[in-house]
């Protein structure tokens, strides 16, 4: 008989330790919820000479992180995840800025886009006469 009362009170007493947060002042207040969730958006870039990602060795890359918060190695997290929030992350609607002047050598730059923007798999590569033009394109997705 000892024995079934210790166990009795052993069960009862971790009834207690488990579900004594769930009563009472607990479920009446149940605490800070998360406010929103987010779709990941990470994704890696490249740089290289060259006509295509093929052809060209990548001689830069950097990571971006843009959600929750601006991160990674690109010098300008900020900006470039806020110009592609801008365009809905299609790499395709960035435009060259106005007023910059480029000469017209012919050097080929190859730009390679991979990862993840909003929860949505992202694999993108644009070629561009030169350095310069490559700068041009929006405020600082592609200046790395």
């Amino acid at each position: 008989m000892r024995n079934t009362a210790r166990w009795a009170m052993t069960l009862g007493m971790t009834a207690t330790a488990v579900c004594g947060p769930l009563s009472g002042a607990a479920l009446a207040n149940p605490g800070q919820a998360p406010t929103a969730l987010y779709a990941p958006s990470a994704l890696v870039l490249t740089v290289g000479h060259g006509e295509s990602a093929i052809a060209a060795t990548p001689e830069r890359a950097v990571t971006l992180t843009c959600a929750p918060t601006p991160a990674g190695t690109h010098p300008a997290a900020g900006p470039a995840c806020a110009e592609l929030r801008g365009v809905g992350g299609d790499f395709d609607a960035l435009t060259a800025r106005d007023g910059v002047m480029c000469t017209k050598q012919y050097d080929p730059v190859v730009v390679t886009v991979d990862g993840v923007w909003q929860g949505k798999r992202v694999s993108y590569e644009r070629t561009f006469s030169n350095d310069c033009m490559k700068n041009a394109y929006g405020t600082g997705v592609f200046s790395f």
